[in-house]
């Protein structure tokens, strides 16, 4: 077990699962975000950054493994991303020797430093809102609901608040006030999606970049993400496909463990329920 305990957070490796846990004082993304378990098979690399104050530790994660990341598309700032933590100066060796687990694992995994077919970690959890500028955004998981304060212009408040089922979402994007630009978060509905600048667009939000809190709209982005089909999922097959997928022509042991580690990952991102995780596991044990 490696453990290294900051001001920002928590972070626990046990070999399987870094664990973190934000401090109480960071941005509101990372607040928002929670507790987050990432599974071994969703990362790509850690280091150890030192400097005169101390350093700060990075989790690299798999290209398409985090919605999160998906949707802020290298956006996120440096206090708001979930897999960063400063490290105090007399703390420099122990977060030298959580690097060192966690590669040791990543080696003995055989991980991969390749994009994910899908999301390896479930996203933010529900219900979930953010916003600003001249509105707030939320997500249920069946219904985005889009409501406008009195900053907002004309051509949305008048037909008021604007619900609609994800199902008729096919895209989603964030963008953060940068500088005199302001940001937005639009949501795409096909062929008949509005060109209208973000301001005036009803199935958009504008970020002005005034609150650290406006942040959280990529939060909302992220959970509509993990619900999109192609997107952040890996096809799912009935579970007795799954299971004569899951049992190569040959038992060739490397293989066998290859796939329960694949399935693992499967459950972890909620993408199999427990009984067919069950299912298709059974299935490869049978051949070992």
């Amino acid at each position: 077990m490696a453990e290294i305990i900051q001001r920002d957070g928590t972070w626990t490796f046990d070999g399987d699962t870094v664990r973190i846990v934000p401090g109480s004082r960071v941005h509101p993304v990372r607040q928002d975000l929670g507790e987050l378990a990432i599974p071994v098979q969703a990362l790509a690399g850690v280091s150890f950054e030192p400097d005169r104050k101390g350093g700060r530790l990075r989790l690299r994660l798999r290209t398409g493994a985090c919605p999160v990341l998906r949707a802020a598309d290298g956006r996120l700032k440096d206090a708001s991303d979930p897999y960063q933590l400063a490290v105090e100066k007399d703390r420099t060796g122990v977060a030298e020797y959580f690097v060192d687990e966690v590669r040791n694992a990543l080696v003995i995994e055989q991980v991969p430093d390749t994009p994910a077919e899908g999301f390896l970690l479930p996203g933010p959890s529900l219900p979930v809102s953010g916003g600003g500028g001249d509105g707030t955004a939320s997500f249920d998981g069946e219904t985005v609901r889009l409501t406008w304060n009195w900053k907002a212009a004309e051509s949305k408040t008048s037909g008021g608040p604007v619900t609609f089922p994800v199902s008729e979402v096919t895209g989603v994007r964030w963008l953060p006030a940068i500088g005199l630009e302001n940001g937005f978060l639009r949501f795409e509905r096909g062929p008949g999606s509005s060109s209208a600048p973000p301001k005036f667009d009803p199935y958009s939000l504008e970020l002005w970049g005034l609150s650290k809190k406006e942040y959280s709209a990529v939060l909302v982005a992220a959970a509509v993400l993990t619900r999109l089909p192609r997107t952040g999922t890996a096809p799912q097959l009935p579970v007795a496909d799954l299971a004569k997928a899951a049992a190569p022509p040959a038992d060739d042991h490397d293989v066998l463990l290859r796939r329960l580690r694949e399935l693992g990952e499967l459950h972890q991102a909620g993408i199999l329920t427990d009984d067919e995780f069950g299912t298709a596991k059974q299935a490869v044990l049978k051949r070992l």
